[in-house]
This record gives structure tokens, C-alpha cells and sequence, in this order.
């Protein structure tokens, strides 16, 4: 059996059963050297992050499921001033913005040993922890409106917009053209074309007083005379239309009658009055 040469044991680490601590230069590192200097604060951790003081006292106050409504403000308070003189020691310019709502939790719960003022007859006094809630309410609202639409997918984070090149031939190419197609097209504005012709309408005019001694005239000397036969169809729609105003008038003033013997028998038109023998 070979014994290792002393080169060979200057290679192997002292301690093989430790895990190393680093790599310098590929090579495994178990002791730190003693001539390192790391500064003091080169490393920090933080075990929450908070936006702001409203952020560390809502997230005191539903850690420890307190009712919103009636916070215990000692409890809180305390709570709240420890966080504080951490971030005192490390940054003083963002403890400033801390120490003051501190300040304000002080004065609300000062405010609330002092005997509440006196109101008007069936009045509650006024909790002096109303403004606070009202404002932890409101930054609640924001802060869960903000993680929806965090969740919401956004470019650049959860997809990227495809983007295709297409290389281009220098020389345009330009579609063949058949004769089908140029027929078509004339058709198309032979068609347009009959759309925007103009023609001329002409107004007549039609009286309904003429229309109505018309009427009468045709009843004068028979009984009854069938409604249909009181309209002449060849003269058009217009007349038609005005000769039926004109019958209707005429049965509004009472000087014909219109008749029917049952549901659905034929109507009769016929004078009002007899003329006198």
C-alpha cells in the first residue's frame, strides 16, 4: 500500500469531514481567514417591511386579531413604540414619520383616560379613536385594491407582446389582375349608380270639402249604397285616403249614416236626411 507524500497531504484539507464555507478561486474554503473584514453593515435583515406607519399599526392590530372598531390602545401602543426604537438605532430620518403617529397614539390614549366631554341630551361623546379608524379603514381598502390589481396580468412581468419580422423583397410585387375582375368592379358601379338617380315628385293637391260632395252626390237618390263602391281604386292611394277622411266627416256631422245589419256583414253608406218631395 502507497503512502501519501507529503505533497500529496498539503492538497487535502485538514478537516474532510466539514462542509466548506465558500469557494475561492473553484478552490473549497473551511475557515474563514482572520484577516477578513466585513463591515458592520454590510449585512442587514429585516423581518417586516412596512410601507408606512399606518402599514405597521394595521398589521399590529390584525396579527393579534384586535376588533378595528375598539382597538386597545395600550396594548397597541406599547407594541408599537418597541418597533420604533429599532428603527431609531438604524435610520433616524425614516423613524421621524414613525414617532410621529406615535405621538398621536399617545394623545389618543391620553384623551381617552381623560372623562368624556359633555354632549347634548341623547348624544354619545365622540370616540377619540374614530379619526384613527376611519383612516386604518381607508388604507385597508387601498392596500387590498392595490394586491388585486397587482394579481392582474401585466406586460413585461407575466407576458410579452410577439413581435414577427418579416423581410421584404426590395422589388413590389403587384397582384395579376384578370378580366373577370374589372367586369365585376363596372358592375358593381353601374349598381351604385342606379342608387343615387333623382327623380322629381310632384304635389297634388286634394281637397277633403271637394272629396265630400262627391260622396253625396253618389248617395243622392239610392237607399244604401255598398261602402266599397264610394272608392275609386284607379285614382291612386292619395285620393283613396282623402275620399275615407271626407266619408268620415261626413258621418260626424250627421249627414250620413254608416250601417250593418250583424258582425261581419257587409257595411252601407246611405243619407242621413230625406230630402223633401
Amino acid at each position: 500500500m502507497l503512502e501519501p507524500t507529503p505533497a500529496s497531504a498539503e492538497v487535502l484539507p485538514e478537516v474532510v469531514d466539514h462542509v466548506a464555507v465558500a469557494r475561492l478561486y473553484g478552490e473549497p474554503l473551511f475557515a474563514l481567514p482572520q484577516d477578513l473584514y466585513i463591515p458592520p453593515d454590510a449585512l442587514e435583515v429585516f423581518l417586516e417591511a412596512f410601507e408606512g406607519p399606518l402599514d405597521l399599526l394595521l398589521y399590529l392590530i390584525r396579527k393579534q386579531n384586535f376588533n378595528i372598531l375598539d382597538i386597545p390602545m395600550a396594548a397597541v401602543t406599547r407594541q408599537y413604540l418597541s418597533y420604533v426604537d429599532e428603527i431609531r438605532a438604524r435610520n433616524l430620518e425614516l423613524a421621524a414619520e414613525y414617532l410621529l403617529m406615535a405621538a398621536m397614539l399617545i394623545e389618543i390614549k391620553s384623551r381617552m383616560l381623560l372623562p368624556p366631554k359633555k354632549t347634548a341630551e341623547g348624544e354619545e361623546p365622540e370616540d377619540p379613536r374614530a379619526e384613527l379608524v376611519r383612516r386604518l379603514l381607508e388604507y385597508e381598502q387601498m392596500k387590498l385594491a392595490s394586491a388585486r390589481l397587482a394579481e392582474l396580468p401585466q406586460y413585461g412581468r407575466d407576458f410579452l407582446k410577439a413581435q414577427v419580422y418579416v423581410e421584404q423583397a426590395l422589388k413590389p410585387r403587384f397582384p395579376d389582375v384578370a378580366l373577370v375582375d374589372i367586369q365585376q368592379a363596372w358592375q358593381d358601379i353601374l349598381r351604385r349608380a342606379k342608387l343615387v338617380q333623382h327623380h322629381k315628385i310632384t304635389r297634388e293637391e286634394l281637397s277633403v270639402r271637394e272629396h265630400m260632395s262627391l260622396v253625396l252626390k253618389k248617395l243622392q237618390g239610392r237607399r244604401f249604397a255598398p261602402f266599397e263602391d264610394l272608392f275609386d281604386p284607379a285614382r291612386g292611394v292619395p285620393v283613396l285616403v282623402v275620399t275615407l277622411i271626407a266619408l268620415l266627416e261626413l258621418a260626424k256631422e250627421t249627414l250620413v249614416e254608416v250601417t250593418q245589419a250583424e258582425a261581419y256583414a257587409p257595411i252601407y253608406v246611405r243619407l242621413a236626411f230625406t230630402p223633401a218631395g
